[in-house]
């Protein structure tokens, strides 16, 4: 990461500084990968490599499979995390589905005034369009505090 972080070292598209996201999988789905829970992640990104353009992708899914603790890593690692994933455990459906309070993670999203790129990454149990639709509407609702 941090010979990936050199290549794009003050290089920008469209006026806009390249980014390399770090992206962790938990140890279910991939038990081979490199890093399987955010703990492992944030620590790579603060630690060695620690490089203004290399930022944190969160995926609630995978970290509740991981380790869960979400909300509490995402108050401490704001600052680091440019993109989230949505899905939720099990079965990596729509919010609202299984365990994964998604309406508290939007609204402490709302409170730390988070402005990064929030990616629906689930697997629709109906229409996709309605769910995705649902999906947005329950983000915005819950991060306005409605």
């Amino acid at each position: 990461m941090k010979a990936a972080a050199k290549l794009v070292e003050g290089k920008k598209i469209a006026g806009e500084p390249v980014r390399l996201l770090l992206e962790t999988i938990d140890p279910l789905e991939n038990p081979k990968y490199y890093l399987t829970s955010a703990n492992e992640g944030l620590r790579d990104r603060k630690g060695p490599v620690n490089h203004p353009q290399v930022e944190f992708l969160y995926d609630f899914f995978h970290e509740q499979i991981a380790e869960g603790n979400l909300i509490d890593k995402l108050e401490k690692n704001i600052a680091h995390v440019a993109l989230v994933h949505i899905a939720d455990v099990p079965g990596r459906h729509e919010p609202g589905t299984g365990e994964i309070n998604y309406g508290s993670i939007f609204r402490k999203l709302g409170e730390l005034k988070y402005r990064g790129t929030i990616a629906m990454e689930f697997l629709p149990t109906g229409d996709p369009v309605a769910q995705l639709r649902a999906a947005r509407e329950m983000a915005v609702r819950a991060a306005s505090g409605k």
